[in-house]
């Protein structure tokens, strides 16, 4: 089976010296999406999986690029690098601090306002739920993912966005085991989510194993060229 490589960036910096943890210096991300470019990589999009009918449609070097959180880093400096190089990503959105800041994190950092996310082109970009509020799912009651799921849908309706039924779970937390593990399922069937990302730092085979279990390869801000072709080949096995 084909192997599909799905990246996960965060915030994105100008300045070289903050490039660690999930912070990535732009200087850095252009050097990886060249990379991607020049040896014939293939993004994609959750979307474009309907029009694969079958394994021969697959491409053969191909890559999900995805960045949690919209900040408005992503869209002054990743943004312009995925139009130059021709590659496609996926935004997930905590649509609680739409327009406003991290609160879950920094407190500091700038989230896109409605309008920003509005003018992102869908060809380039692909929006997706990173939940509302941003809290840990192994931590919350299934009637609070209900009604975070329905704050969700809300925002959503109500401010003409276009998103994908693409779940980026925050702090790549669910529940994992027993039957709370299939209750989630459940739930997420429910709600009518097709893909759910977790991190797992391998390198997925397409078809998926799981849709609900998808691994998303952790890009650190301090990795070097040669670490990040080594995650994209191999995942974060050999480190």
């Amino acid at each position: 089976m084909p192997k599909l490589p799905v990246l996960m960036y965060h915030s994105v910096s100008a300045n070289l010296e903050e490039s660690q943890g999930l912070t990535i210096a732009v200087s850095k991300l252009e050097e990886q999406f060249a990379f991607l470019k020049e040896n014939g990589y293939q993004s994609l999009h959750f979307k474009d999986f309907q029009d694969i009918k079958g394994l021969a449609d697959f491409p053969k070097k191909a890559v999900i690029i995805t960045f949690d959180d919209v900040y408005v880093n992503q869209l002054e400096m990743a943004y312009p690098l995925l139009k130059k190089y021709g590659l496609k990503a996926c935004f997930y959105v905590p649509f609680k601090y739409v327009n406003g800041v991290d609160s879950w994190n920094t407190d500091e950092e700038k989230i896109m306002s409605v309008e920003q996310l509005q003018i992102l082109d869908s060809e380039v970009v692909e929006l997706g739920l990173h939940s509302f509020s941003h809290n840990k799912y192994d931590e919350m009651t299934l009637e609070d993912i209900q009604i975070d799921f329905d704050l969700c849908k809300k925002f959503i309706v109500e401010n003409h966005l276009e998103v994908h039924n693409t779940l980026a779970y925050p702090y790549g937390k669910y529940p994992r085991k027993g039957e709370e593990k299939q209750t989630f399922i459940n739930l997420l069937h429910k709600n009518q989510i097709a893909y759910g990302l977790r991190i797992g730092n391998r390198v997925n085979t397409f078809p998926f194993k799981n849709n609900y279990e998808i691994q998303r390869l952790d890009i650190k801000g301090e990795d070097s060229l040669a670490t990040f072709k080594r995650k994209l080949k191999f995942g974060k096995l050999f480190f």
